[in-house]
């Protein structure tokens, strides 16, 4: 079929364009100098010039804690007019699935662990992303809302923090496995004998291969027909401090980890329960951590001179 994934060129979006063209697929990236997200007169373009049947919605505004607190503004407004404007156009313009990319920072900051479905609206999100996460409930309620008006097939995976090759290593915008990564590299590289970590190491994550993730949006897309979210992930928690210790060890880094704990843990807790993605899709995360983590440590060492 045809298809359009949003964000196609970045971290995620790559890896479902490669799943979907090794079935057979015909897909389209678009980019955001030609296709503005943000504008409606621009998803309606894309979408009647190119007909697609099929629409991942990939791309986001967002980064890791420093960038979400810095931005909260601009990550609200764009992410909401990105999924807002996007969903219309493919109502509009006849698409067959939406599959829209949500995330894990929609849950409220507390709730039980591991986090279920039904919990998405039993609380507010954590606040450090609080407009990312706000920005992904409107999104799978606006999906909602149009299935039951207008019986548009939109579906919701829900993944848990992901990292792998081709993740965003700038300081400014990464998540905490790359960010860790650069630091643990660079300083074993330097034979530097400590590093910082933020918070206190006590919070929990879990963590999700990239590719696995891919998989399992493609899975939606092809079976699943409900607009009620699925968790995606692989259930296992780890702490902040455990993490570090995995990646340092990956990289190659034997020295003192030191906590700034003037720096914000974010969200407590992290950890999914994953049974609806099991029984429903019969999709089941197969990377563990520490392979998934030498994998990354390999291609960011690869690329780690054009990355800067």
């Amino acid at each position: 079929m045809k298809a359009v994934v949003t964000g196609g060129a970045g971290f995620l979006g790559s890896f479902v364009v490669e799943r979907l063209r090794a079935r057979g697929d015909e897909v389209f990236i678009p980019r955001s100098r030609v296709y503005d997200l943000c504008s409606e007169e621009a998803c309606r373009t894309l979408i009647d010039e190119h007909a697609p049947a099929l629409v991942v919605h990939c791309a986001v505004d967002g980064g890791g804690i420093g960038y979400m607190r810095e931005h909260p503004g601009s990550v609200l407004r764009n992410n909401v007019l990105m999924s807002t404007q996007l969903m219309e156009a493919c109502r509009l313009g006849g698409v067959a699935k939406f599959v829209g990319v949500s995330s894990v920072c929609a849950y409220p900051r507390v709730t039980p662990m591991p986090m279920r479905e039904e919990s998405l609206f039993e609380g507010y999100p954590e606040p450090n992303n609080a407009a990312y996460g706000l920005a992904k409930r409107l999104m799978m309620e606006q999906g909602k809302a149009y299935r039951q008006q207008y019986g548009f097939d939109a579906v919701f995976p829900m993944p848990t923090n992901l990292y792998g090759p081709r993740d965003v290593f700038d300081p400014a915008r990464s998540h905490v496995v790359p960010a860790l990564i650069r630091k643990c590299v660079e300083a074993a590289d330097a034979q530097a004998d400590h590093i910082v970590a933020w918070g206190s190491g006590q919070a929990t994550r879990e963590l999700l291969y990239v590719e696995d993730c891919a998989d399992a949006i493609v899975a939606m897309a092809e079976r699943w027909v409900s607009s009620e979210p699925v968790n995606i992930g692989n259930g296992q928690e780890f702490t902040i401090l455990e993490l570090v210790r995995a990646v340092a060890h990956a990289c190659g880094f034997t020295g003192e980890v030191r906590w700034d704990t003037s720096k914000p843990d974010g969200q407590p807790r992290k950890c999914l329960d994953t049974s609806r993605a099991a029984l429903g899709l019969g999709w089941r995360a197969r990377v563990d951590l520490i392979t998934g983590l030498e994998r990354t440590v390999s291609w960011y060492r690869t690329h780690q001179a054009e990355l800067g």
